[in-house]
């Protein structure tokens, strides 16, 4: 009996670190679904968080950014082996770690404020900014090649949506339109790393569509679509102030957050 139960045990981990736990080449649609759910949950848990601290999750679009390299930064070392490859340090574990102190430095943030009336906000910046320097002194060199290849790509996908903000309702808000440049970049990042250097698409849809058309190019019209009708989802149908920007904010952390790990891993390795 002991034996059998060891063996089923040993089995579970081995589905879990085989389909689950991205130690192999890629996502696929059982952990992809799973991490899904998980993300959903938090979001859920993260909704509530807010109402009770009664802060806006649109405020913090810019003192979380360091939090999103830090994860990001964290992998993109893991992926070029200046890190070890542990549970910790890969998907989901690395990001579930960053949430984690994202969430307590942003309780520690506002229990600050209320008691000497520093804006948290900058807490949680300073933080943020903090944790990030030990990932930045371990960068061991930097292609300035890739580095300025997806900044003007970036720049040049951007510039329309940046000109034409003011005559077009749904991304004249900066916070939508923050949203959309930050898949922007991430399309950016992936384009040049998959048709111009030897790495591959790891998520399943673009992986499917990019195998489809032979280009990456077509990450561009994937996520200007879908981050496009998805703003205007949330806008349209979505009353609750708290619910519309933490889904606004999730949306911008998951572009910046591949967008980053995919442009670091690039500039790092090659």
């Amino acid at each position: 009996m002991l034996l059998d139960l060891s063996q089923i045990l040993s089995q579970i981990s081995q589905f879990i670190t085989t389909y689950i736990v991205y130690f192999g080449p890629g996502y696929n649609l059982l952990n992809t679904v799973v991490f899904g759910i998980i993300l959903g949950i938090s979001v859920i848990l993260i909704i509530k968080m807010f109402r009770v601290l009664k802060k806006d999750p649109k405020d913090l679009l810019i003192p979380i950014i360091p939090f999103i390299f830090f994860g990001s930064s964290t992998r993109a070392l893991v992926d070029n082996g200046i890190y070890p490859l542990s549970y910790l340090l890969i998907t989901p574990g690395i990001y579930i770690l960053t949430g984690l102190i994202t969430i307590v430095t942003l309780l520690l943030a506002v229990f600050i404020e209320r008691k000497t009336k520093f804006d948290y906000r900058y807490t949680l910046l300073l933080v943020g900014v903090a944790i990030c320097i030990p990932n930045i002194l371990n960068i061991p060199h930097f292609n300035p090649i890739a580095f300025f290849q997806v900044l003007g790509v970036w720049a040049l996908a951007s510039a329309g949506f940046v000109i034409l903000r003011n005559k077009w309702t749904l991304i004249k808000d900066k916070f939508n339109l923050s949203v959309l440049i930050a898949h922007l970049f991430d399309a950016s990042a992936t384009f040049i790393a998959v048709d111009f250097y030897p790495y591959g698409e790891q998520h399943v849809l673009p992986n499917a569509l990019i195998s489809l058309t032979g280009t990456a190019l077509v990450m561009f019209p994937l996520k200007i679509i879908v981050i496009l009708l998805a703003l205007y989802v949330i806008d349209s149908y979505i009353e609750d102030r708290t619910i519309k920007n933490m889904l606004k904010l999730t949306i911008f952390i998951l572009g910046v957050a591949t967008g980053l790990r995919d442009f670091l891993s690039l500039c790092i390795g090659t």
